[in-house]
């Protein structure tokens, strides 16, 4: 007997796998939890720079790998025995809008810190490349892995600088991830070396429908636990989380106030913060302490703590920013 075209495909496709719902449901978890603590640094319980710092900074960064693992794998398995272009357009269509909203919704909030290349907007951009390669053979995708691996150890241990470029410093170019000093955003997901963990996903993937692992993966019987389903809607959850989450913040400062911060604390912390993005912590801390005491000198520290000096245009805090620079290498 031959069964229906359908009912072939289905049964050529891979299995759900409640293991990577979970999985998937975790990390939302572990990214509200996040969140949480960025949403009370910013209604000033916690000393500014204190969600971009220390562990907090490795948390960060780990759940963001979790997510563009997961994402790599899921794109392999949505995709076999082939890609089903109505879903992928519509899933793809939701997660371009999600990231469209939160760039107007965050130009709006924070114009200065606004979100113009965040998770979504990498997962959406990863999605289109991830689908060219699924249609190559899995050669090339085992290469490029290797080769972003290769790209993120030279990065992070070889020569300072060799893979990075002022060029790509504006927001039309920093989205790649090669700029040396990007525009500051509140969540900065670039495609290097974030491509890394997503092509590692589709890697493995493949691999693994293979092998069959994935009949034995779908074995665990996890699809029924409560992380499992929260990951099966995690685009929803993404969206709603952080609105009810700042508003539990903002409602809990209207009860209990947070104390007034220390202004050089808050300074040192937000300059480290914002340094440790591209130069490892000890150049930085040696960077902002000699900023600020030359900001003190030149009497620039309070004015510029008060928003009274643009410290993108202003002369004097880019003399003080290169001289230090200078010192601290």
């Amino acid at each position: 007997m031959t069964l229906p075209a359908t009912e072939t495909d289905a049964a050529a496709r891979p299995p759900r796998i409640g293991l990577l719902d979970t999985a998937r449901g975790v990390a939302l978890i572990a990214m509200a939890s996040y969140h949480f603590s960025w949403d009370m640094e910013f209604m000033g319980y916690l000393a500014p720079g204190t969600a971009e710092t220390g562990w907090l900074k490795i948390y960060a960064r780990a759940i963001a790998t979790t997510f563009l693992f997961i994402v790599g794998i899921s794109l392999v398995l949505s995709s076999k025995p082939e890609i089903r272009w109505p879903s992928f357009w519509k899933r793809f269509g939701m997660i371009a809008a999600a990231a469209a909203v939160i760039s107007i919704a965050t130009r709006i909030a924070m114009p200065d810190e606004w979100i113009y290349f965040g998770i979504l907007h990498c997962i959406a951009v990863l999605t289109l490349i991830g689908v060219v390669f699924l249609r190559l053979p899995h050669a090339f995708t085992l290469i490029a892995t290797l080769a972003l691996f290769a790209a993120w150890i030279t990065d992070n241990f070889g020569p300072p600088g060799l893979l990075r470029s002022s060029f790509f410093d504006p927001r039309y170019l920093a989205w790649i991830g090669l700029a040396v000093m990007p525009e500051r955003s509140n969540d900065y997901v670039p495609l290097f070396p974030w491509a890394t963990p997503f092509f590692a996903g589709l890697s493995i993937a493949s691999i693994a429908i293979r092998t069959r692992l994935l009949h034995r993966l779908a074995a665990i019987g996890t699809g029924s636990w409560w992380p499992a389903r929260l990951g099966r809607h995690s685009l929803a959850f993404y969206l709603i989380h952080q609105p009810v989450l700042i508003g539990i913040a903002y409602g809990l400062s209207l009860v209990v106030p947070p104390q007034a911060p220390d202004p050089v604390a808050t300074y040192l912390r937000q300059c480290n913060a914002s340094c440790v993005m591209q130069q490892g912590e000890a150049l930085c801390r040696s960077f902002c302490q000699c900023t600020l005491e030359k900001l003190q000198a030149q009497a620039l520290f309070t004015p510029l703590q008060a928003g009274a000096i643009d410290i993108q245009n202003d002369e004097r805090v880019q003399t003080i920013a290169a001289e230090c620079s200078a010192e601290a290498e």
